[in-house]
């Protein structure tokens, strides 16, 4: 009889890391690929101001408002875009998103005066608004809880990787300037735009909303996921959960949301300006951008060694301390250097 519950146990297991490692490689590169696009296509304008703003007549409180408005739209519709993601499945609201922001992202290209630019930049922040939450909603839909932490955590490096990628990459397309009679930055939008229509088609064809939907799992893979997954739904409903209002009152709630709103604001506000920081150090585009990718570069690193740390020791609150110390000493460091070597060495500890 033990033996018998030791080869059930054993087969368990083996049904377990075999269909685990079919879902992480199906769906986690390419949801990866589809956030470092996401993020580049945010985010280029900083590189684009190079040559934008002048272009444009842009003032910095101008160009500061622009790149501000995206973030307003996205708070304004990544709840209703999650809500209707629950209503009509990933498969086909995903490749929405990414439809919708790659078209608006090449629109950028269009923009002839500050006031088409604040339009189109409030319609990219619209166009993209869910796609972060929907993608880890997404993944409770597929992802076993134990799993899931290691997922997001490696989802989330994306955001380094696209600014390591997205710099150079930048840096050379604004070097294109003239090439097909366009500006460079106008190139710099339509290019990196695309990549985003595309994966978004591309998504229709990889993503299911289900497990039962995977063709590509047998029967016995597609029962013990779905098995997995809906005994920890059902865990979750014994425990009973709190309403958003209910949840609202507790002060730990606002604190961490506080936290992760200054860490994500200095984090946006390095993104967008360095590259104007950088070049008033007389650089030239591709400098800028390739410098631009160097702290981005170790922070791939670093997020995973010190998110390793945190665990092995299984110590959170200094190493978040530490985290945002560093980075609102940076933020300021950053912006009153007066030499090229040292700003570089800033960013990339920040």
């Amino acid at each position: 009889m033990t033996e018998h519950i030791r080869n059930g146990t054993a087969a368990t297991k083996d049904i377990e890391r075999e269909t685990m490692r079919k879902v992480i490689w199906r769906i986690l590169p390419f949801l990866i690929v589809s956030y470092l696009v996401s993020i580049i296509d945010r985010g280029n304008i900083g590189m684009a101001s190079l040559q934008m703003n002048e272009d444009l007549g842009l003032s910095k409180a101008a160009f500061g408002f622009a790149s501000s408005l995206y973030f307003v739209a996205y708070f304004l519709f990544e709840v209703p875009s999650n809500l209707a993601m629950q209503k009509v499945g990933a498969r086909l609201w995903i490749p929405r998103i990414m439809i919708s922001w790659g078209v608006v992202s090449m629109c950028m290209a269009l923009v002839q005066n500050t006031t088409s630019l604040y339009i189109v930049r409030f319609l990219l922040g619209a166009a993209e608004a869910g796609f972060f939450p929907g993608v880890v909603l997404f993944l409770t839909w597929w992802i076993p809880s134990r799993y899931r932490a290691r997922i997001i955590a490696s989802f989330m490096v994306a955001i380094p990787l696209a600014n390591f990628i997205g710099s150079p990459l930048s840096g050379l397309i604004l070097s294109l300037d003239g090439w097909l009679g366009l500006r460079g930055w106008h190139l710099l939008f339509i290019i990196e735009g695309l990549p985003a229509v595309l994966l978004g088609i591309a998504a229709w064809f990889v993503l299911r909303d289900r497990p039962h939907q995977a063709n590509w799992l047998n029967a016995e893979q597609k029962k013990w996921l779905e098995t997995t997954l809906e005994t920890e739904r059902q865990q979750q409903k014994n425990i009973g959960h709190q309403t958003t209002w209910q949840l609202l009152r507790h002060r730990q709630i606002w604190l961490l949301a506080l936290i992760y709103a200054g860490a994500s604001s200095a984090g946006t506000t390095i993104s967008v300006w360095s590259p104007q920081l950088l070049k008033s150090f007389h650089l030239d585009n591709l400098e800028t951008g390739l410098f631009n990718a160097i702290p981005y570069g170790l922070a791939s690193v670093l997020m995973i060694v010190w998110g390793r740390s945190s665990d092995r020791t299984n110590e959170r609150r200094w190493h978040t301390a530490l985290t945002l110390f560093i980075i609102a000493a940076g933020v300021f460091a950053a912006f009153v250097s007066v030499s090229l070597s040292a700003t570089i060495v800033i960013l990339s500890i920040m």
